[in-house]
């Protein structure tokens, strides 16, 4: 099986894609500028749209009825908006953004996204694959939140970021963190000097600069390394570790 141009995009989803598979999407598509704060898929709409990310990382994230807002799921450049349409739905009760950094987007509409899916079986199961990383990712997201202390949970959501951005600096709040991670804002300040003090990373207004990721790891334990051990299994390389690797 023929690969595809691995210049064409530095989306690792795409690049595992058949040259055939990938033939089928690109006259779809159109790069976009996407910018922090960026709605890829507003909750419980219908999908007009697919994006795969080339920089950048995205946040799925269910809101309650108080207003209070959990992620649910992380995606940058390894992954694809709107998986619910490969499982037959129109549409999400989850929203998806832009939560750090600025970049570009591959955007294809749904409809044309569809019927390539529906045309290739092999597009089809690189997708589905992809979905099953997700399932795992928002499985091991929900145990860690439930088992695992703040700077734990703080840290793994730190390694994630980290495997989806250029360099080591990560631009986002305590507020955005607290979201993120199930956590109120004064947790999530007291964890920041807990890492920061133990040499794992610098807290600057707005941003967090990771310094020592093997200790992060460390910290992090078994929370961290499930979904990002499907990915490499199943569809390429993600993240800048070996050392989970199997």
């Amino acid at each position: 099986m023929s690969q595809p141009d691995q210049t064409y995009s530095l989306n690792t989803l795409l690049s595992a894609l058949s040259a055939g598979d990938l033939e089928l999407l690109k006259p779809h598509f159109t790069r976009h500028d996407i910018f922090r704060h960026d709605v890829l898929v507003t909750a419980n709409a219908p999908i007009d749209h697919v994006y795969f990310l080339e920089a950048g990382v995205a946040s799925i994230v269910t809101a309650a009825s108080s207003g209070r807002t959990t992620e649910v799921g992380i995606f940058g450049r390894d992954g694809v908006s709107a998986t619910s349409l490969l499982l037959g739905s129109d549409r999400s009760p989850h929203e998806t953004f832009i939560q750090v950094g600025d970049g570009t987007a591959l955007r294809i509409g749904t409809g044309p996204y569809l019927e390539a899916v529906k045309a290739s079986t092999t597009l089809q199961t690189t997708l589905l694959r992809y979905v099953q990383v997700m399932l795992v990712q928002g499985a091991q997201s929900t145990a860690t939140n439930a088992h695992y202390r703040i700077e734990a949970r703080l840290a793994r959501w730190l390694l994630m970021c980290h495997d989806r951005v250029e360099g080591d600096e990560i631009h986002l709040t305590h507020d955005f963190i607290g979201m993120m991670i199930a956590a109120e804002r004064s947790g999530v300040t007291v964890s920041l000097h807990i890492l920061e003090g133990a040499g794992m990373i610098q807290s600057k207004r707005g941003r967090v600069i990771v310094l020592d990721r093997d200790k992060l790891e460390e910290l992090a334990g078994d929370s961290y390394g499930v979904p990002e051990t499907e990915y490499r299994h199943l569809i390429g390389p993600l993240g800048r570790t070996t050392s989970l690797q199997h």
